[in-house]
């Protein structure tokens, strides 16, 4: 049952998943994007404009599909908007920009196209959706969360997933800033009625709040492995990957290693070791 596992991830990926948001799943799998990218197409009930957040890769057939997503649901896309600048999330942004004629907002200037960036705090308007910019650093530093008030929903990007964890992509990820990051959705999902987490890859979750404890609770735990592991004798981050991910499937290990990186330094910073 979905129930047992964290953040009670729905059944599926894609398709509508709240009244104002609409998943059009990108033809991406992998073991680091998952089932695809989540391409989120959002519009108040009603109106006749969209806003897409993370395009996501440069593949023409999924660009299409979402304009004609909207198309179907009688809206034009009038904005676009990036979680963060990776390729599987942003590559097809400035193609995607042609096919709409949008502007392409992200808090990383290398990344949009038009005069306009995006700022912690910020409120976008469009159509009568009601969007806000909450900064979210740690897996990258340019990582943002957009916030869907009327329906407690939260666009995670790469921050919280659907399913498993996140790397932080040391070193432009940090991982004292993803800790914060995650607190910070913590007091959004326990005071502010955030309840579902619309992730940039896997199922929507409806617990918010347990999806995160989950990610503090397992960040938790791996930096005491890591910790281990040095005491042990690992002296490189290779060799904590070794023992530490041994029982994680080795194409991840790549990955593991930005992250493990990521925890050395904040121990090294913070003299635990």
């Amino acid at each position: 049952m979905s129930g047992l596992l964290p953040g009670d991830p729905a059944a599926a990926v894609g398709g509508e998943a709240t009244p104002r948001a609409h998943c059009v799943l990108a033809p991406n799998p992998s073991p680091m994007t998952l089932d695809g990218t989540n391409t989120w197409l959002l519009a108040e009930p009603g109106s006749d404009l969209a806003v897409v957040v993370d395009p996501g890769p440069l593949d023409e057939a999924h660009l299409r599909r979402v304009v004609e997503t909207a198309e179907r649901q009688g809206r034009r896309v009038a904005l676009t908007l990036l979680t963060h600048g990776h390729a599987d999330h942003a590559e097809g942004a400035a193609r995607f920009a042609e096919l709409t004629g949008t502007k392409v907002l992200a808090l990383d200037p290398a990344h949009r196209l038009g005069d306009e960036g995006l700022r912690n705090g910020q409120r976008l308007e469009v159509g009568g959706l009601d969007l806000r910019v909450v900064a979210t650093p740690g897996h990258t530093a340019d990582s943002l969360t957009f916030h869907l008030p009327a329906d407690g929903a939260v666009l995670t990007g790469d921050t919280v997933l659907g399913r498993g964890t996140t790397m932080v992509a040391h070193p432009d990820g940090q991982l004292a800033d993803y800790l914060d990051s995650l607190r910070r959705l913590h007091t959004m999902a326990s005071e502010y009625g955030v309840r579902t987490v619309l992730p940039g890859h896997g199922p929507v979750l409806a617990d918010a709040l347990g999806a995160v404890d989950y990610y503090l609770a397992h960040r938790a735990n791996r930096l005491a492995q890591v910790e281990t592991a040095v005491e042990a004798g690992c002296r490189t981050a290779e060799q904590v990957v070794a023992r530490v991910y041994a029982d994680v499937d080795p194409s991840l290990w790549p990955a593991a290693e930005l992250s493990v990186r990521a925890q050395l330094r904040y121990l090294e910073d913070h003299g635990l070791i």
